[in-house]
């Protein structure tokens, strides 16, 4: 009946009017006289109960129909038609249209029962009344108990809808920052390990008939630097591939104390690097990453924009729980402007920020720190990046 309401309402409907038929029938046999005929009790047993097909469907055109076909089957006592009816549609407008038409419903039926208790004048009205009072209340009762299991089971419905939505937003959200995570440390490794190839690769191009020395140990740094390369390609795609929880030993990730490779790495590819690194304490994992990439994308920026002769500095620091990171070149002793100009009387120009940059910004802005990027003060370029240091107590 859940599934096909009306086809239920139907089986209900027909039984109803073939119990009333058969209570014709039987009168007429037992010969009452105040029977009308046949042809007169059939269809008004058929309209009785054919609005009740509709009882869901409808419930107030129904019920409201159901209420005068039973004024009509009542006065000619052809039945229980009129009652069950009665009895089914106060339900259904309890439990299908809700409570204030339900209590609409319920004042109609009270004046049209009233009424026709006090045209019969009957000895027994008082107990018909009684009985008509009792079949209301019960019949409320009912169909506020199933009202408040459909609203209940509705609201878990939504609940469950929204739980599965909000799930499968987090799901969604997840991975578009897991693949950021990934598409930031991919970027990190090739960039920079392409970068110095393709400036140890042009280096020994130059090299190789004038000084065949130099031409091989640019080529061993950059089959170590694609080696190295390699392997953390490896790393990444080994952590795609398998869970955690497969026991399979893993690659630390570089941190703040990788830092000294780094600048032998670069001063390898011919950018002479300076590196001070006070001492940094305990640092969370994600935060010395952090520093890590920072220094690592900013010296790859110096080895493809700077040009041919240009040095670095790079200083990391930590002041109670900040951890400062400042990465400076000098440009090849080309000095740039602390302000881009204005051009033909336009805007000044805004300063580049590619993904390098957007990279760097993204990774510091997670730990809640700053990032600034831009020209040095007499020459050259310089990151500056502050990351806050939480550590777990």
């Amino acid at each position: 009946m859940r599934a096909h309401p009306m086809a239920g309402d139907t089986v209900l409907a027909v039984l109803l009017g073939m119990i009333d038929m058969l209570l014709f029938v039987a009168d007429g046999f037992a010969e009452v006289p105040e029977l009308p005929p046949w042809y007169v009790a059939v269809p008004i047993n058929i309209a009785m109960v054919a609005p009740l097909v509709f009882r869901r469907k409808s419930p107030l055109w129904s019920a409201y129909a159901v209420l005068v076909l039973s004024v009509v089957h009542g006065t000619l006592m052809l039945g229980v038609g009129s009652v069950v009816g009665l009895a089914m549609s106060i339900y259904s407008v309890v439990v299908y249209a809700g409570r204030r038409q339900g209590l609409v419903f319920v004042a109609a039926v009270v004046a049209a029962v009233a009424v026709q208790l006090l045209l019969e004048s009957s000895d027994s009205v008082v107990i018909e009344a009684l009985f008509a009072v009792f079949g209301i209340a019960l019949c409320w009762t009912l169909g506020e108990f199933v009202g408040a299991r459909r609203a209940y089971d509705v609201e878990v419905e939504a609940r469950l809808h929204l739980l599965e939505t909000e799930r499968d937003q987090a799901t969604r959200i997840a991975v578009a920052e897991e693949r950021s995570r990934i598409a930031r440390e991919l970027h990190d490794v090739v960039a920079h390990a392409v970068s110095v190839m393709v400036v140890q690769a042009d280096g020994a191009g130059y090299a190789i008939q004038s000084d065949p020395e130099l031409a091989q140990r640019a080529l061993r740094t950059i089959s170590e630097t694609g080696r190295g390369a390699l392997g953390e390609l490896r790393r990444l795609l080994d952590v795609l591939r398998h869970d955690e929880s497969d026991g399979e030993p893993r690659v630390p990730q570089p941190d703040a104390h990788a830092l000294a490779d780094l600048a032998e790495r670069m001063r390898a590819a011919g950018v002479p690097v300076t590196l001070e690194v006070d001492e940094l304490g305990d640092l969370p994992a994600g935060v010395s990453l952090g520093v890590y990439r920072i220094v690592q994308e900013s010296l790859t920026n110096t080895l493809k924009h700077a040009g041919r002769g240009a040095s670095a500095a790079v200083r990391v620091s930590r002041t109670g729980d900040l951890v400062e990171v400042l990465v400076s070149d000098d440009g090849a002793g080309r000095a740039h402007e602390l302000v881009p100009a204005a051009r033909n009387g336009r805007a000044p120009v805004r300063l580049p920020g590619g993904n390098g940059l957007i990279g760097m910004r993204e990774r510091a802005h997670v730990y809640g720190g700053t990032l600034e990027v831009g020209p040095a003060p007499g020459g050259g370029w310089q990151v500056r990046a502050e990351l806050p240091v939480r550590l777990a107590p």
